[in-house]
């Protein structure tokens, strides 16, 4: 595959600490506890609830800025963890926990989502893959926690929790023993008790100084961005520690990288004009911009994309391109890999996203209201006409962005669009876009993205009456992949059926 901005595929991501954890023991005996603020997370979430209470008016100005200076506070040292839960608890006094339960999601998914560490998540993936029991062990409430467990896979929570009347209401208080410092070391202890846990064989992942009782209790203790204390403790005791910056920090950066981002992309589109009227053709014009501008975008931000398999992009032209969808970057990402010769199918709202609106108008793409099933027709028609002049679609079957790193149910539309059109399907299959960008995020941050193109699928012969199976199959093709993700071009998996097979399956 042609094309200096995506990388051809790079060897297993499985290196240092995540090899040490895919080569341990197996098996749900070895616990796994990882700490929230500062090791899952970049910063602190409490300040983040307070800062979010303060500009919703969901608390009094006044108590939402005491809430605010008091986790500044803490943060600093000048204040007790005790005060700072049990102010936070005071100032929610009398509103339902399911309510609070429900902000804490929808917090988690505008403010806290994209502060998640791609490194320590992907720590969490390996230990679920060794079916490790692995636990989000917090000081932080169920409110702030179990929203990041929840998205993370993960069902077991050690954190503190709020009393509730018999009426599910806030009292305002904290259920004791308050979890903190040697708190935490033992509910980690009562934990593994319960549940048949040895601490010797478990991993502890945290950054707070007041953690250290709990390090030295487990037997693999992993300073995560730890704090002075934690760090001269690991020093002396030649603890391994891990440090990342791939979140947090001030948003500035990110703003200004995609300014300039938007800022070439009027050079290109003046040089592709400059094509397009030479040539007289529009087409080549746009493919000056789609070639270009995708792949140069991310690599602004530091998005490193590597691709495998990526012959597979330019066997069959024009084809259905499928992508599964995390957030509003990983389009760029199959335009990355596509380059050439194509337009898009996309939902009406991100027409005039600032990003994505502007380089889908450019190229023709089809902006579809999905609540307006008339209008809907109208343009897949559109798109099948274009589909008809040589030109490739990119779509996402799942229709929608997802919360989480699993492959959602597919849609017909696409597929239907294939048959109707005589184009075969190309899967690509994007491992870890979450790990550059959240569902609803505007920032991109750097990282490296793992992409896999799979051969073409032809749907000329497939059986309407049976599609949701054949549907099913190509997801299936997506799970697999996910789950063991091949280690070079030479996996059977990324090779072109046999045409003699495929005849065979029919």
């Amino acid at each position: 595959m042609s094309g200096e901005r995506v990388r051809s595929g790079r060897g297993s991501q499985s290196a240092g600490s995540i090899a040490e954890v895919l080569a341990s023991p197996a098996g749900p005996q070895v616990a796994a506890y990882f700490d929230l603020d500062g090791t899952l997370v970049a910063g602190f979430t409490a300040l983040v609830h307070s800062k979010h209470q303060l500009l919703s008016r969901e608390v009094g100005a006044a108590e939402a800025l005491r809430l605010i200076s008091t986790a500044i506070d803490f943060q600093l040292g000048r204040a007790g963890f005790d005060k700072l839960i049990t102010g936070g608890a005071m100032a929610l006094q009398g509103q339902l926990l399911s309510d609070l339960d429900a902000l804490g999601e929808k917090i988690f998914r505008a403010d806290i989502a994209d502060l998640l560490y791609p490194e320590t998540r992907a720590l969490v993936r390996a230990h679920q893959a060794r079916d490790h029991t692995v636990v989000l062990c917090s000081s932080a409430t169920s409110i702030q926690v179990e929203p990041v467990a929840a998205y993370l896979g993960v069902e077991e929570v050690v954190c503190n929790r709020f009393v509730t009347d018999d009426e599910g209401r806030v009292t305002g208080e904290v259920v004791a023993p308050i979890i903190w410092g040697e708190g935490k070391a033992t509910a980690a202890q009562r934990y593994s008790d319960e549940h048949g846990l040895d601490l010797e064989h478990a991993w502890f992942y945290a950054d707070g100084d007041e953690d250290v009782a709990l390090m030295h209790l487990v037997g693999h203790p992993r300073p995560t961005n730890p704090g002075p204390h934690m760090t001269k403790v690991a020093q002396r005791r030649g603890w391994p520690i891990a440090r990342y910056s791939s979140r947090g920090g001030s948003s500035v950066g990110g703003l200004v990288r995609a300014a300039m981002g938007l800022g070439v992309l009027g050079p290109i589109t003046a040089l592709g004009t400059a094509r397009a009227m030479l040539s007289r053709d529009k087409r080549k014009g746009l493919n000056v911009l789609t070639a270009t501008w995708p792949g140069l975008y991310l690599e602004m931000h530091g998005v490193r994309v590597y691709v495998i398999g990526g012959a597979n992009a330019d066997a069959q032209r024009p084809a259905v391109f499928l992508f599964n969808h995390r957030n509003q970057f990983d389009a760029f990402m199959a335009a990355a890999v596509v380059r050439d010769n194509f337009t898009a199918v996309a939902k009406k709202e991100l027409k005039m996203h600032p990003l994505f609106g502007t380089f889908g108008r450019l190229m023709d793409m089809a902006f579809i209201d999905r609540a307006d099933s008339a209008s809907a027709v109208d343009s897949m028609r559109e798109i099948e006409a274009l589909a008809a002049q040589g030109l490739s679609i990119i779509i996402a079957p799942e229709g929608t962005r997802l919360d989480t790193h699993e492959v959602g149910e597919f849609k017909k539309g696409a597929f239907i669009m294939a048959m109707s059109a005589g184009l075969p399907v190309v899967p690509i299959v994007i491992r870890n876009a979450d790990d550059v960008a959240g569902r609803d995020s505007l920032t991109l941050h750097s990282g490296d993205i793992d992409v896999a193109v799979l051969p073409p699928i032809d749907v000329s012969a497939w059986d309407r009456d049976a599609l949701d199976d054949h549907i099913e199959q190509v997801r299936a093709a997506y799970l697999d992949l996910l789950a063991d993700w091949p280690e070079s071009e030479d996996d059977p998996r990324l090779q072109p059926a046999d045409p003699a097979d495929e005849e065979a399956g029919r």
